[in-house]
């Protein structure tokens, strides 16, 4: 990096000056940038009793100009302190908590994890029962098949 220095002029330069007298001026290297400053500026976050905690200084502030104090201390505008107080003249302190974004994750159902377990079983019992025809099945065809009779069920065909 290549820093220019601003140049004074001297009676030697006075005279090799351009033929109408003026010159190009000569400007200092930009600034660089402050080391206090972020790269991105963030909102801040006040939790709830920060809220409250400024609400009721300002509720305490009854000279003139204690509450415009107030605020250039905090870095607040009046809007925000209007928001607060309406919030809390709701009646909503859960308001002055800050609120997560996105969607809301449902709470699981107590019985979900019974359900679970009965249609699991439902599932295995039904198998068991379709095995279980099939054998009967089977051993009809065999009955049949060898001349043996079967005594008539109750209510099956």
């Amino acid at each position: 990096m290549i820093l220019l220095m601003p140049m004074v002029p001297t009676p030697i330069d006075a005279e090799a000056a351009a033929p109408n007298g003026s010159r190009k001026p000569t400007v200092a290297a930009p600034a660089s940038a402050s080391p206090e400053l972020t790269a991105r500026p963030h909102r801040r976050i006040f939790t709830a009793q920060d809220k409250l905690r400024i609400l009721a200084d300002t509720d305490r502030a009854a000279d003139t100009g204690g509450i415009a104090a107030i605020l250039r201390r905090e870095g607040l505008y009046s809007s925000a302190l209007t928001d607060w107080r309406r919030q809390r003249d709701a009646g909503a302190f859960g308001a002055l908590t800050p609120v997560k974004r996105g969607p809301k994750i449902a709470e699981p159902n107590p019985l979900a994890a019974e359900v679970a377990l009965l249609q699991k079983e439902n599932a295995r019992l039904a198998l068991r029962l379709k095995r279980a025809e099939a054998v009967m099945e089977v051993q009809k065809k065999v009955a049949e098949l060898l001349g043996i009779p079967l005594a008539p069920n109750d209510g099956e065909p």
